[in-house]
């Protein structure tokens, strides 16, 4: 095999609470992980040399990217170096809360130990993903799943959404770092723990209850993000959030024409819109 081409898939929170800060400076939280069609493709090809290019220019000039740094946490596990010419094909915006890096990390990790016949115990794997980033042990096995302690203790779950999903993102980059810095960690009233006890979640009961603590810190900062959220309401969306730190916005539809007319409407201002029908 010379050649493996990964889609690298985006992902939405349905929830996010910062319950405590720890002692290592990170943050442990509890969150529902729910992965999206919406993928960047990477290609990756065996060469004689390294060699990273992508469709976005910007990343071009970073040396220190995740998928950089992704094969170079490879390389110095098993002492060895790969390789490799690395097409990335962006198509989920950075710095959107939409996991993109962490996806591309995954997908990389993934890919040189299938292209190279690299044997790793699972563990270890998910050990070298969580020291790339919090979310990226998710992206090892992208399903909809419960996240725990910094977003890496994993429980997945029945869920399935049955409405139109509406993906939108202005094009703000919130660093992730500023939003931890601004939350007030606080314990839930209801948790999101609760739904592992169920054979198979309603997403009615779920948005019942489910928020994003990041919300009214983002929202206050960027009036924009906030004026996305309530367009999508005003749009008939059952539901609407924020996901992750910032700055996307999801909506959910029951109706197929409230969701492409709302779609249309972003797509009207220029924003990136990604549009998921039923399955």
């Amino acid at each position: 095999m010379e050649k493996l081409i990964f889609k690298s898939n985006a992902k939405i929170n349905l929830g996010l609470n910062i319950v405590s800060k720890r002692k290592d400076g990170f943050h442990n939280l509890e969150t529902i992980f729910y992965p999206i069609n919406l993928f960047d493709e990477i290609t990756f090809t065996k060469s004689n040399s390294f060699s990273f290019i992508s469709s976005d220019t910007n990343l071009n000039k970073e040396t220190t990217n995740l998928i950089i740094k992704s094969k170079e946490a490879l390389e110095s596990y098993f002492g060895i170096e790969i390789p490799v010419d690395i097409f990335l094909k962006k198509n989920i915006p950075i710095g959107a809360g939409l996991g993109g890096g962490s996806s591309n990390a995954a997908s990389t990790l993934l890919a040189l130990i299938n292209l190279y016949n690299l044997q790793i115990e699972p563990q270890h794997l998910k050990n070298i993903a969580l020291k790339l980033g919090s979310d990226v042990p998710y992206f090892l096995n992208p399903v909809p799943s419960f996240a725990e302690s910094r977003g890496e203790i994993l429980s997945p779950i029945n869920l399935t959404l049955d409405k139109y999903l509406l993906v939108v993102n202005p094009g703000i980059h919130i660093s992730t770092k500023w939003a931890f810095n601004q939350i007030t960690p606080k314990q839930p009233l209801t948790s999101l723990k609760s739904l592992t006890n169920y054979s198979k979640i309603d997403i009615e009961n779920l948005m019942s209850f489910a928020s994003n603590d990041f919300e009214k810190i983002v929202f206050d900062h960027f009036p924009e993000i906030k004026e996305i959220k309530e367009k999508m309401m005003q749009f008939d969306a059952v539901f609407s959030m924020m996901t992750g730190t910032g700055s996307t916005v999801w909506g959910m539809f029951d109706d197929e024409e409230a969701a492409f007319q709302t779609e249309l409407y972003f797509k009207c201002k220029n924003y990136f819109t990604y549009i998921q029908t039923p399955i």
